[in-house]
């Protein structure tokens, strides 16, 4: 039975207990025409989806005034219109309009995030491939994606690493080569010291300890070149590698080491690379620094890097000469003194970059030097 507004009802406390329970009222065309059917607006979407569940030609609108209602012509009676409450949408004063921005403006921010995101992909790859090649490690050539720009610079990138390398490369082979070369004759003139008679220990003295120097020499240049990229790392608690690098230099005389080593966690290292490290720094505290030297140890939670330093208590080294000592060929001579090549710090500060480390040297407030090597946990 259809109980229209206006039309006294048989049964008027059936009809008022349908109203309170459902809020729903049918009305006569005039009757919805003073309600505000007027000002409602006809959506064809669904109009077509309740015409398909009514099984006729159905017209549904929506109002735009609070309270809003849902208004529906049925195919059965087309006389009547049905006007059904928008509950939830009245209560918080939200217009079918104002959903529609709202998605619309949700979609907008959606697909701007998609398509930064896709843009900044090909930009990150190439960040962290310009920080490995910095660092001495040559990637994969980079993936061509992205803009017309953002291709031709990856290509003019893959080309770019791809020289470095080459040059990398014919470098370590030219070293290579040349030292090859030197320790032939090197070799032939030490044999002919052995020949110098007994009267001339002095001069065989002199030129095999010349020959060492050499060979030592050499041996540096081909560590600067080499940068230990063969070794994989390995899982290793760095105070363990300070222990055993601390035992090989307590059986030299007159050498002091003292200890204060923290609970450090395990990381990936190259253990012999970060022993070369450890051996390079103790060699230069005891020859330019002091017979005692002070090793530590630390691991910063906050900022997850395990580090350890090594000082000595000699002279030190002036302010304006520290940041020159890692290049190579550079030595601190006015303050501590000349030998070798000038390569040792130059090494080492390679081998650190390797492990995405860094390392600092300072001169201590009591006095001597302080080299401190800093690696991140990951």
């Amino acid at each position: 039975m259809v109980f229209l507004e206006g039309i006294d009802h048989q049964d008027p406390e059936l009809q008022n207990q349908f109203y309170e329970a459902t809020d729903m009222r049918f009305y006569t065309e005039e009757g919805a025409i003073a309600e505000g059917l007027d000002e409602a607006r006809s959506y064809r979407f669904l109009s077509d989806k309740m015409s398909e569940l009514l099984g006729g030609e159905a017209d549904v609108r929506i109002s735009t005034s609070i309270p809003q209602r849902i208004w529906i012509n049925p195919p059965q009676d087309p006389s009547v219109w049905i006007s059904i409450p928008i509950t939830g949408l009245s209560e918080v004063n939200i217009s079918p309009l104002t959903i529609y921005l709202l998605v619309i403006g949700v979609l907008s921010v959606a697909g701007a995030w998609i398509f930064v995101r896709v843009m900044n992909k090909p930009l990150r790859a190439l960040q962290h491939a310009a920080i490995a090649v910095g660092r001495g490690n040559f990637p994969k050539p980079l993936k061509e994606q992205g803009s017309t720009e953002m291709i031709e610079v990856t290509i003019a990138f893959n080309q770019m690493s791809k020289g470095i390398k080459q040059l990398e490369d014919d470098r370590t082979l030219l070293t290579a080569g040349i030292s090859h070369d030197l320790r032939t004759p090197l070799t032939r003139i030490r044999l002919a010291t052995e020949m110098l008679p007994e009267d001339q220990d002095w001069i065989k003295e002199g030129i095999v300890h010349d020959i060492e120097d050499m060979n030592d020499i050499i041996d540096q240049f081909i560590d600067y070149v080499r940068k230990d990229r063969q070794e994989e790392r390995e899982d290793a608690d760095l105070n363990d590698i300070i222990r055993e690098a601390v035992q090989a230099r307590n059986i030299e005389e007159h050498h002091n080491i003292q200890l204060d080593l923290a609970e450090l966690p395990v990381i990936k290292l190259r253990r012999i690379a970060i022993k070369r490290v450890l051996d390079n720094l103790m060699e230069n505290a005891f020859r330019y620094g002091s017979s005692d030297i002070e090793i530590t140890s630390d691991y910063d939670k906050k900022a997850k890097s395990v580090s350890f330093s090594i000082r000595d208590f000699g002279k030190g080294i002036p302010e304006e000469q520290i940041e020159k000592l890692f290049q190579p060929f550079t030595q601190g001579d006015e303050a501590r003194g000349s030998m070798g090549s000038g390569l040792g710090l130059a090494i080492i500060k390679r081998i650190v970059d390797l492990h995405y480390g860094s390392i600092a040297l300072g001169n201590h407030q009591e006095g001597g030097l302080v080299a401190q090597v800093t690696i991140p946990v990951k």
